[in-house]
Order: structure tokens, then C-alpha cells, then sequence
């Protein structure tokens, strides 16, 4: 058993506990759902629209290297400086060298997973540059120390009373503070940041190849003012997020709105070419796109090739029964939920991180709920598969379900599971992994097959 995969059993063991955990995520969740039902009375066929996205995705994941190219090609030609990292040491780098090019002493960060996934955070803090979250669920989980435990509302685990409790320990703040003054707050320290910041660091939800754009999607303006007011714009996007044309924006982002926060449109969409141009007032001095790779080239194997359509809506995650009852920090991973047990076994090893293609029912709410589609439940089938086939479950494993095989496919042997003697066996031997939270099992006095046979006897 690897470290990641007892890490992810203890901290399960005890997020499944926890009944005050369980009602916040609960209370959050059905918010969702509410808005989400009335999110999706914008469509007039929202069956048709969620197969033309999952149709647009495919041909662009099918010609992804030509649609990259293309991008390139014109971002560049918006006076757009672009640097390809394949992995996440080359991307962390390519911002350091950036920053100390440009004499940052401060950055400005707009929520991105994709910068959590390579640490970025730690990594600025290791050299002496201050980053700054910017979005409030990430400003408080920053605050908190802890990393977002959503990806799409970081801070989800959290209540009211959890947030004023944090800026009263970390900012001195009356620790009964309401919502709203804790936003005031937020304002007066962010809007600081701002204005002094040398670089502003964003995400991004689509790359657009016919036009050289990025997109970004937010509800805070947050993100507009990371990359206003700094001279220099680094936006780090994963390679999978682009889309052929800029006319797909009009399908995506009601449908990233509807699945990800129940709105028909977010609050605040942006679209960035490349740097201010001559004559122009507004807008950063400088952009720089990395296009990170960092393991995804893996999922364009045929069996999960699905999971780079992808928009990170995490309407997967709020539908999931394991999500729900362990939350999202006992996966112990950036991407999490059913989508995130798909992607982080390829992204960065089977043998480390197999274990939570195991963290599923197989119940297939994910792909019902997924605004594209996604066969989700069937990729996590193939990662077990494969974790199988490549011999990574250990021996104990690999024959406790030979056994189990074995005994479903004999009625013999099944016949044999009756009686008070063998609830005591079976219930000494399952004590620490079935009996730890679960009351013990009991065994019928008969079976099935000798019942019938009574009965057909009579």
C-alpha cells in the first residue's frame, strides 16, 4: 500500500465520520442542485446542445497538436509571447524567469487550478515573490492554509462562522463578522494588491485556436483586475482546454455556467488576444501563455481520451456519493471527485495514485450529470482494469478476489455460507476492514438452494 493510498483511507475514515463536515457540504450541495434545475430552463434542447459540445471537444482533442499549432500562430501574431512547458518544473520556472525579469517582488493570482497543480504558490513564496490569491474562496482557504477543496467553490466545506473565525486569527478581525463585512474586508486588502503587483497570474477555461484567445470565466472581477492593473499578464492554461473557434463560446459558457454554479451566464467573461496594442489605453503591457502538458499527453490513450473534454464545471463532484461523504481534501489530490480519480492515476501514475479509481459506487450519477457526457464511471472501470492487468493491487488483493470469484460462481461453495458458526469466522476475520463501521454480518440459517429444494420436495 503506497503512502498516497493510507493518507487517502485515513482521511476518508475520518471525513466520513464527521456528521457537522457532512450537513455544511450537504447545505452547499443542495444550493447547487436548486440553481442548477433552474440554470438549465435556458435551453430549449439541452440534450442536443450537451452532445454538440461533447462532438465540438472531440474534434479537438482528434487534431489537438494542429489546433495547438494554430493557436500559436495567431496569439503570437496579437504580439502574444507563448512558451510550452512540459511539465511542471519547465512551467514554474518559465514564471519565476518572468518575474525576475520584470523585477516582481508581488504577484496577483486569479483561482486556477491548474496553477494549484503545479504549486505555484509555494514554489513564488520558496523565492522570495509574494502570490496572492485573489478569487475569496481562495483568498480564504490561502488565509487558512489549506488547499481548495472544490474546484469550482474552494471553500465549500466552510460556514460562515468558519470564515469570520479565519480573518479573525489571520487579519485580527472581529471574529463574528457577517458575509457581507467579510467581503468589505476582502476588498480593502485585495484592491491593495492590485494596484502594487508587478504581475497578474491567471488560468484559463478556453483556448481559442482560430483567434489566439484566451478565456476566462469568473464571478468576482477578480480576474479582470489581476490582469488590468499589472503591466504583465501570465495566463497558464493545460493543453486540453481548446476549443476550434471563437463562435463554440456561445454552447460552452452557458453550459459551464448552468453545470458549474447554476447561472445562465457568469458575472464576468473575458477574452484576451495578446498585449494592449498601439494607440490603446487599457489592458497589460505584456502576455505570456505556457501551455502545460504535465502528464496529459497521457490521457489521449483511447480508453480515457473522453476525460480531456473536460470543462471543469464540478458537476461530477456534487453529484458523487464518495464526494459527498468524504469531502474534497481526503483525495489528497488537486483534481478531485470522479473526473479527478479518472485524470490523476494517468496525469501522475497508476502505481501511486490507483486507489482512487477504487473511490467509486460505479452508480454512473457522474456521467448523467456531466454537462458533456463524459463516459466518467466507465474510464474509472478502465483505470481498475488497467491497475489489474499491469499487477498493482498486491498479492493479498489480486486472491482475495480470485477467491471471491471462485465462490459467486459455485453454488456449492456459496451453500456453504450458512449458520451462527460462520457469521463468528467471518466476522473475527473481516473485524478491522469490514467490522470498523459496519455492524457485524449474519449468515441465514439455510440457503437459498436448500430452501428450494425443501420446496419442491413438498
Amino acid at each position: 500500500m503506497t503512502e498516497q493510498q493510507k493518507t487517502f483511507l485515513t482521511k476518508s475514515t475520518i471525513k466520513a465520520g464527521d456528521l457537522e463536515h457532512k450537513r455544511k457540504v450537504a447545505f452547499n450541495i443542495r444550493k447547487y442542485n436548486d440553481a442548477v434545475l433552474k440554470g438549465k430552463k435556458q435551453f430549449s434542447d439541452l440534450e442536443s446542445a450537451r452532445k454538440k459540445a461533447k462532438n465540438i471537444k472531440w474534434k479537438a482533442i482528434e487534431s489537438l497538436d494542429k489546433h495547438l499549432e494554430k493557436f500559436e500562430q495567431n496569439f503570437t501574431a496579437n504580439g502574444g509571447k507563448l512558451i510550452w512547458a512540459e511539465n511542471a518544473e519547465e512551467a514554474l520556472q518559465a514564471v519565476l524567469q518572468i518575474c525576475r525579469d520584470k523585477k516582481a517582488r508581488q504577484v496577483v493570482k486569479s483561482k486556477s487550478m491548474v496553477t494549484e497543480e503545479i504549486h505555484l504558490n509555494h514554489f513564488l513564496a520558496e523565492n522570495g515573490i509574494e502570490s496572492v490569491e485573489t478569487d475569496l474562496g481562495e483568498y480564504i482557504q490561502q488565509l487558512d492554509g489549506e488547499p481548495p477543496y472544490h474546484i469550482v467553490t474552494p471553500a465549500m466545506h466552510k460556514s460562515k462562522e468558519d470564515v469570520a473565525r479565519v480573518f479573525h486569527e489571520k487579519l485580527g478581525t472581529d471574529p463574528n463578522l457577517t458575509p457581507a463585512e467579510i467581503t468589505m474586508v476582502t476588498r480593502k486588502k485585495l484592491r491593495e494588491k492590485y494596484i502594487t503587483a508587478e504581475v497578474g497570474i491567471t488560468g484559463g477555461n478556453f483556448l481559442i485556436a482560430d483567434t489566439g484567445a484566451v478565456c476566462l470565466t469568473e464571478n468576482e472581477g477578480n480576474g479582470r483586475l489581476s490582469t488590468a492593473f499589472p503591466p504583465t499578464h501570465i495566463a497558464i492554461v493545460g493543453i486540453e482546454k481548446v476549443i476550434p473557434s471563437l463562435s463554440d463560446l456561445q454552447l460552452y459558457w452557458p453550459l459551464l455556467a448552468t453545470f458549474g454554479t447554476g447561472q445562465t451566464v457568469t458575472v464576468y467573461n473575458s477574452i484576451f488576444t495578446g498585449p494592449r496594442k498601439a494607440g490603446e489605453t487599457d489592458g497589460h503591457q505584456e502576455m505570456y501563455v505556457i501551455l502545460l502538458d504535465n502528464g496529459r499527453t497521457n490521457l489521449l490513450r483511447p480508453e480515457v481520451r473522453e476525460s480531456m473534454y473536460c470543462i471543469r464545471c464540478g458537476s461530477c463532484l456534487n453529484a458523487c456519493p464518495v464526494y459527498k461523504n468524504i469531502g474534497g481534501h481526503a483525495y489528497g489530490t488537486t483534481y478531485t471527485g470522479p473526473i479527478g480519480s479518472v485524470i490523476t492515476p494517468r496525469m501522475v501514475g497508476m502505481a501511486e495514485e490507483k486507489h482512487l479509481s477504487y473511490a467509486s459506487s460505479l452508480c454512473g450519477n457522474c456521467t448523467d450529470v456531466c454537462p458533456l457526457k463524459i463516459n466518467i464511471h466507465g474510464m474509472l472501470l478502465e483505470n481498475r482494469s488497467t491497475a489489474v492487468n499491469s499487477k498493482l493491487n498486491g498479492f493479498m488483493e489480486d486472491n482475495s478476489w480470485r477467491l471471491w470469484n471462485l465462490a459467486m460462481l459455485s453454488r456449492r461453495l456459496m451453500n456453504t455460507a450458512t449458520s451462527s458458526a460462520k457469521d463468528k469466522v467471518v466476522n473475527k476475520v473481516f473485524k478491522d476492514s469490514w467490522g470498523h463501521s459496519r455492524g457485524a454480518l449474519h449468515f441465514a440459517p439455510k440457503s437459498f438452494n436448500a430452501m428450494w429444494k425443501e420446496r419442491q420436495g413438498k
